[in-house]
């Protein structure tokens, strides 16, 4: 059985074998979640991501889709970066989230991951509203997570961001299904 953890806390202090970024489509850094990740990991995984650019995504990483690289001189085997959506008033964006989260699982699962880590993806600069985002995100992994993950941790970066997962991992349970 796949474990759900959260911790407050800064993402790139977390040792696992996968840390998730919440990154933005040219995969060239930026603020908040991505900025922390490529100043903390180094610049091993900023020629990583200029790599990838240069092979398979010349147009940027698509939102909802998730590709991996080196982690760099973080506490980690892989970054595996995704590109949350922006939040909409107008328009059902949930879809591209939930994408998020499975092909985040599912690049961790193809590369033998173990424990992973998760940022509240889409819930800073987007705009997706915490509350939302973390239902959406603890609902998502509980039905995507596959062997050979056996942690998923989300990792939040505050105390109110910690108590909507709180919430939302108490409604939905604290285990996920076997994998």
């Amino acid at each position: 059985m796949t474990a759900i953890t959260l911790v407050q806390g800064d993402i790139t202090r977390q040792q696992v074998d996968a840390i998730v970024n919440a990154a933005n489509s040219s995969l060239l850094g930026g603020g908040g979640v991505d900025g922390a990740i490529h100043r903390r990991g180094g610049p091993g995984i900023l020629e990583a991501c200029r790599e990838l650019r240069a092979s398979h995504y010349a147009e940027g990483l698509p939102t909802g889709r998730a590709a991996a690289t080196t982690a760099g001189e973080l506490d980690a085997r892989w970054v595996i970066h995704t590109v949350g959506p922006v939040w909409s008033g107008t328009e059902d964006r949930s879809a591209l989230l939930v994408s998020c989260y499975r092909e985040a699982l599912r690049v961790a699962a193809d590369l033998g991951a173990k424990t992973v880590a998760f940022p509240a993806i889409s819930t800073g600069i987007y705009g997706w509203p915490m509350d939302d985002g973390a239902r959406i995100a603890v609902r998502t992994v509980r039905e995507a997570v596959a062997d050979p993950v056996e942690e998923v941790r989300f990792v939040l970066f505050d105390h109110y961001a910690y108590g909507e997962f709180a919430e939302a991992l108490a409604a939905e349970g604290p285990e996920a299904p076997p994998g």
